[in-house]
């Protein structure tokens, strides 16, 4: 049965929903200004919606340059005049690049070695010095920002005679006060870096069996925890959604090791959750003009992929020391991975203790299933395709015994993986054709007594689609036809008590093409027909609505709408809602 009094406080968290709903205005995700004719980075992206309020302000640095491999370090002191909680903490950072040539650079911001910003930048013409503007929503970070601590801005760029672009940024987090229409959020109380670097760093993930991990000691009373995860495809494995297995590279000439990658959690070894892996493109990815102005989903900005580890609650918290571990099934030289560990903890109980009842994740290995169509013909001309496809579904169940009883958590979660690679080589063409679906389906249930009291889902899709045709002249020239569709689909629903407090679609898609034109030495002689769209859609149970699109021509922006089929045709999203895509915890009382 359940502890006396859970039915009151299902009554005030209810009456509490209500008056901040009634009392709480919206606020607008972005700017309406028109960027028609601008070749500058223009992105559908919503920002970070606000509560009501002047924030407090703290710089971690202005103007900085980047030029070079080393950190440029910042001291962190928390605000003064906003008090040690508060309602919202967002990063605000903007960087630019002067005119020239220059490589997409991978960008972190740090603070005591936890991630505040994971992305890449935004490559330069030689008359084009793009600029950017990304935001992040750090409220479920607020533990680690009311300490003072040492951070610091990565960010190695190559300056020299031939790359001639260097890289400005400044960043600076908004604490937004707590009032009457903004309470304070239920953030976590602990938030735990993973990576050994104090101050903060990436780990290269070179193998499958390569890990980023960390031996923890944690408090005695974890309630709740959440992993954080980040794992960012580099140097051989930049384009992995593109490779075969190793079986087919030669014949088809393509990047060996598979095209399957997924981040996998562990605690003590024993598998504890599955992280899906975006296929970010950067700037500089497969024909540099198909990102210009309008960038690829998530280029810019990387969302951490939340995993819910609450069913290991009762074991994190028996005072042993606990290995967390990541790794990236597939990683072929290599993924940079970062992670952060968030815990709630039990206000009323100074032990926690429980266990793991079931884990159908353990046993089942992510190995893909590979089949073949390809043939070749007795002129060598080659055609067919190449399937990898992986589908898991697991069930992992804990208890904890807490001060309100013992709380058992289910995860349910079913993820999946499909690709078909399908190609046409012969003397006149060579054309890849990728066509992937990376899917996760997840449900996290707690339960007291058997009633199930809350309860989150979340559906997540990552459609990607490649075309690349070379068509090959008699002279030896050729071009190369790039046609790219990449899409960011995420549903989610908040229950309690049976009761769906809220609920909240997004979809944000970019759709790009070009051809280049190279002469018979391989050099890039001309381009063409470039164009892309992007359109960013956010729609909530609570009337929260946001649509921008935004087309280019050209390396221009050539149209561009925002608040299209929304009330008003203004975007309009309450200040408490996620319409960026950021992480939610799917149990706490009210998920944000």
């Amino acid at each position: 049965m359940l502890p006396k009094g859970f039915f009151d406080r299902r009554a005030v968290v209810m009456a509490g929903l209500a008056l901040v709903l009634a009392g709480s205005a919206f606020g607008a995700a972005a700017s309406n200004t028109s960027p028609i004719g601008s070749t500058n980075v223009t992105v559908a992206d919503p920002t970070v919606p606000r509560p009501p309020g002047t924030p407090c302000t703290v710089q971690l640095f202005s103007g900085v340059a980047f030029n070079d491999f080393n950190p440029r370090p910042y001291a962190y002191t928390p605000p003064t005049g906003c008090g040690t909680h508060w309602s919202k903490v967002v990063l605000e950072a903007d960087f630019s690049v002067t005119a020239g040539r220059q490589f997409d650079r991978t960008a972190t911001l740090w603070l005591g070695g936890v991630n505040l910003y994971f992305g890449t930048t935004e490559e330069p013409s030689s008359t084009v010095a793009p600029s950017w503007h990304v935001e992040r929503d750090l409220t479920d970070y607020s533990a680690l920002l009311r300490q003072a601590g040492n951070g610091q801005a990565l960010i190695g760029n190559v300056v020299d005679s031939t790359y001639t672009g260097v890289i400005y940024g400044s960043a600076k987090l908004l604490f937004y006060p707590v009032s009457i229409l903004a309470p304070a959020a239920p953030a976590p109380d602990a938030v735990i870096p993973l990576g050994s670097d104090p101050i903060g760093n990436t780990v290269s993930l070179t193998t499958s069996t390569s890990q980023l991990s960390k031996s923890l000691t944690l408090p005695t009373n974890v309630e709740r925890a959440y992993l954080d995860v980040f794992a960012q495809s580099q140097n051989a494995d930049e384009f992995w959604y593109t490779c075969v297995p190793d079986q087919y590279a030669a014949e088809v000439q393509e990047c060996g090791g598979g095209n399957f990658r997924e981040a996998e959690v562990s605690i003590d070894g024993q598998p504890a959750g599955v992280a899906p892996v975006y296929p970010w493109i950067y700037s500089g990815g497969i024909d540099p003009y198909l990102w210009r102005p309008t960038t690829g989903v998530q280029t810019l900005n990387f969302m951490p992929y939340r995993i819910d580890l609450t069913p290991f609650a009762g074991v994190l918290s028996n005072g042993a020391a606990h290995q967390v571990a990541v790794s990236v099934a597939g990683a072929n030289n290599y993924f940079s991975a970062t992670a952060s560990l968030l815990l709630y903890l039990d206000p009323h109980a100074k032990t926690v203790s429980g266990q793991i009842e079931r884990n159908t994740l353990v046993g089942q290995p992510p190995t893909p299933t590979i089949g073949s169509t390809l043939s070749t013909d007795a002129s060598g001309n080659i055609t067919g395709a190449i399937t990898t496809q992986l589908s898991r579904h697991f069930i992992i169940t804990g208890y904890a015994n807490t001060s309100r009883g013992r709380v058992e958590t289910t995860v349910d979660q079913t993820v999946g993986f499909g690709d078909v690679q399908t190609f046409t080589i012969n003397d006149t063409t060579y054309r890849q054709v990728t066509d992937q679906q990376t899917s996760s389906d997840s449900t996290s249930q707690s339960s007291i007594g058997g009633f199930v009291t809350g309860k989150y889902s979340e559906h997540v899709r990552y459609p990607l689609h490649l075309d690349v045709n070379e068509a090959i002249a008699a002279d030896g020239s050729f071009r190369l036809a790039t046609v790219a569709h990449q899409g960011d689909e995420k549903s989610t629903v908040h229950q309690l008590f049976g009761i769906t407090l809220y609920s909240a679609k997004l979809n944000n898609t970019v759709d790009s093409d070009d051809t280049l034109a190279f002469d018979a030495s391989g050099n890039l002689t001309s381009h063409s027909n470039q164009q892309s769209t992007q359109s960013f859609t956010f729609n909530d149970s609570l009337g929260g609505c946001y649509r921008t699109d935004v087309g280019s021509f050209n390396g221009a922006v050539s149209s561009y709408a925002t608040g299209t089929g929304c009330p008003n045709k203004q975007n309009r999203v309450f200040w408490f809602t996620h319409p960026d895509g950021s992480p939610e915890n799917g149990n706490a009382v009210l998920g944000w």
